[in-house]
C-alpha cells in the first residue's frame, strides 16, 4: 500500500502529465471544488472554485502547443494525517525562452487535504522569479570608466589601451609645445614619446578628485592629475597638474574630444610648479 507521500507524488505526476498533453479532465480530477489558485497571470486576487480554475487552462494549452515544455524537475512532499503540502520546480517555457534564460524555472506550491481517504488539491500557487534587468550604466559611470581605462593603460605602458577612448578629431592642450595637438595621431605620437622616455620607470596616473558633469551626449570632467614615477631603486616622485577633459557619446561610446592640462607656475619667476600638492 502506498504511503501518503507516495500517493501525493503520484497525484502530482498525473496532474503534470495531464497539463503537458492538454487533458482537461485529468487536470481537474484531483482538485477540490473550493480550490484557490494564485497564478502567474491575473487576476491578482487569484481564482476561486473549480469552474474558475478550469477557465484558466485553455489559454495555457494554446501557448504550450507552440512548443513549450511543462516538466517537473524537482518535487518534495510533506504530509500529515489529513493535510499536506508539496513544492516543486518545473521547466516551463519555450525553446527560445530557455535559450535566453536557461536557468529560469516555474515555482509551484500545492496545498492538499484528505477527503474520504483521498487526497485533493485545495490550493495551487505558481510563480516565476522576478529578475530586474541590470541597470544601464549612467553617463557618469561610463566616462569614469574611460578615465580608469586610461590610467590602467598608462600603468601598463599599453599605448593602444591608452588611446582607446580618444576621438579621431580630438584637440589636446598639453604641457609641452606645440600650442595644440590636433587629431588622434598627433596625440598618439605624443603619448608614445612619453612612454618611451619613461623607459624602465613605473608610471601611474590617478585623478583622485575627479568630477564629472553629464548632459545628454556631452560630458565634462575635471580634477587634479596625480602622476607618480618610480625608478628602480629610488623612491617614487610625485607631480600634480590640472586637467579638464570633454567627452561626446558617439555610436553609444564616450570619446574624449578635448583635453586641457596645465601646470601651476610661479608668476615672479615663470617657473612651473609640478611639485605642489593639494
Amino acid at each position: 500500500m502506498q504511503t501518503d507521500q507516495e500517493q501525493i507524488r503520484a497525484l502530482i505526476d498525473r496532474w503534470a502529465e495531464a497539463v503537458h498533453i492538454g487533458d482537461m479532465d485529468r487536470v481537474l480530477q484531483d482538485h477540490a471544488e473550493d480550490i484557490v489558485m494564485f497564478d502567474v497571470p491575473p487576476p491578482y486576487e487569484g481564482v476561486r472554485g473549480l469552474g474558475a480554475y478550469r477557465r484558466t487552462w485553455p489559454p495555457f494549452f494554446e501557448w504550450q502547443s507552440q512548443g513549450a515544455t511543462f516538466d517537473i524537475e524537482s518535487l518534495d512532499v510533506i504530509a500529515g494525517d489529513d493535510v499536506a503540502f508539496a513544492y516543486a520546480l518545473l521547466r516551463c517555457g519555450t525553446k527560445e525562452e530557455f535559450t535566453a534564460d536557461p536557468d529560469n524555472r516555474l515555482r509551484l506550491t500545492l496545498g492538499l487535504r484528505k477527503e474520504e481517504g483521498r487526497w485533493v488539491v485545495v490550493h495551487e500557487h505558481h510563480s516565476f522569479p522576478h529578475v530586474s534587468p541590470e541597470p544601464a550604466a549612467s553617463g557618469e559611470e561610463e566616462v569614469r570608466r574611460v578615465h580608469e581605462d586610461c590610467s590602467r593603460g598608462t600603468a601598463a605602458k599599453d599605448l593602444d589601451a591608452l588611446m582607446a577612448g580618444i576621438a579621431d578629431d580630438v584637440v589636446s592642450y598639453e604641457h609641452e609645445e606645440p600650442l595644440q595637438y590636433t587629431g588622434v595621431q598627433a596625440v598618439r605620437e605624443s603619448c608614445a614619446r612619453n612612454l618611451d622616455a619613461a623607459g624602465d620607470t613605473r608610471v601611474s596616473l590617478d585623478i583622485p578628485d575627479l568630477t564629472i558633469l553629464v548632459r545628454d551626449d556631452l560630458a565634462v570632467a575635471w580634477g587634479l592629475n596625480h602622476v607618480q614615477v618610480t625608478e628602480p631603486g629610488k623612491p617614487a616622485a610625485d607631480s600634480w597638474s590640472r586637467g579638464t577633459r570633454v567627452f561626446q557619446r558617439r555610436d553609444g561610446a564616450w570619446l574624449m574630444i578635448h583635453q586641457h592640462v596645465s601646470l601651476p607656475y610661479d608668476p615672479s619667476t615663470g617657473e612651473a610648479k609640478p611639485n605642489l600638492h593639494p
